[in-house]
């Protein structure tokens, strides 16, 4: 028996990169799987039903059990039927990992209304959504006296919880995402439901916009000529199937995946004070302040 039999899934942004690999993984393991996908552009312009219809046909060639869904994630209707889709096919839901995204890449002063509301909508509406309408499900097969067993995977980003030059609308729409997932938790634990966060780091389409390393960017769209290849997108998809299984025991933490390496991120900490019994004056802050300026973070960036 694979780690995730009998366990129905549904994986956002599947039709290709990192949810590709996820929905190929979990179909491997025994998943059921709902692979969605709506198939648009990396700004998110577009929809094509192609990329998760070619996925789910992969998955039931080699044997799994897998249908396509082209929902917009961040449409509430839409994110109901794709909870409802799965119930459908398979006669119920355990895992959620939200995954679909975009991006409109631009420096603060040059970025439109559109290009900050279009990539906060898709991600981290796209992930409310589909939580609340599975947190909905399971909190009524819950109240109703069933067993709950549920895990949800959500997809933050180094661009949010490290900050990334020109990635203003991504990066605070992903440490969203990583706040989101820890507050899920404590609301969806009673129901029998783990929240986690990963952050992925692999050469998809999304970072095919980004400038190479040979231009001064980054060197994650590289392809190693031989041994491991870190940038591959399928090493993402061991740890967050792991989450995924019925009696991991992790909840409520974020985490960075990157080639053979998992990585448990801090949440925000206090780090250095100071304090007085009653209220400072400017004159003393003046005095007593300015050292915040110069504290060490230990942040351990990986690129």
């Amino acid at each position: 028996m694979g780690a995730l039999e009998g366990r129905v899934a549904i994986i956002t942004g599947a039709g290709r990169g990192v949810g590709r690999e996820h929905a190929l993984l979990f179909a491997a393991e025994g998943a059921k799987v709902v692979v969605n996908d709506l198939g648009g552009g990396t700004d998110g312009t577009g929809s094509d039903a192609t990329p998760a219809q070619q996925v789910v046909d992969e998955i039931r060639a080699a044997g799994g059990e897998a249908v396509a869904n082209g929902d917009d994630v961040a449409d509430a209707e839409g994110a109901h039927r794709l909870v409802q889709s799965a119930v459908d096919a398979f006669g119920d839901l355990h895992v959620l990992v939200n995954n679909a995204g975009i991006l409109r890449d631009r420096m603060l002063v040059n970025l439109s209304d559109e290009e900050w509301d279009s990539v906060v909508r898709v991600h981290l509406r796209g992930h409310f959504l589909p939580t609340r309408a599975a947190a909905r499900y399971w909190r009524e097969k819950s109240k109703s006296g069933a067993p709950v067993d549920a895990s949800v995977i959500n997809t933050t980003s180094t661009s949010g919880l490290f900050g990334n030059v020109g990635q203003s609308n991504y990066g605070a729409a992903k440490s969203g995402i990583a706040t989101f997932s820890m507050i899920a938790q404590e609301e969806l634990g009673r129901y029998g439901v783990r929240v986690n966060a990963v952050a992925p780091a692999a050469r998809t389409r999304l970072t095919g916009t980004i400038p190479t390393a040979e231009d001064g960017g980054s060197a994650i769209n590289e392809t190693a000529e031989e041994g491991f290849d870190a940038n591959d997108p399928a090493n993402i998809a061991p740890f967050v199937a792991y989450l995924a299984t019925r009696d991991c025991p992790i909840a409520g933490r974020v985490f960075f995946v990157y080639g053979g390496a998992v990585h448990l991120f801090q949440p925000w900490a206090i780090v250095e004070s100071i304090e007085k019994p009653q209220r400072w004056t400017v004159a003393e802050l003046e005095k007593e302040a300015g050292h915040f300026a110069t504290v060490p973070f230990d942040l351990r960036r990986p690129f």
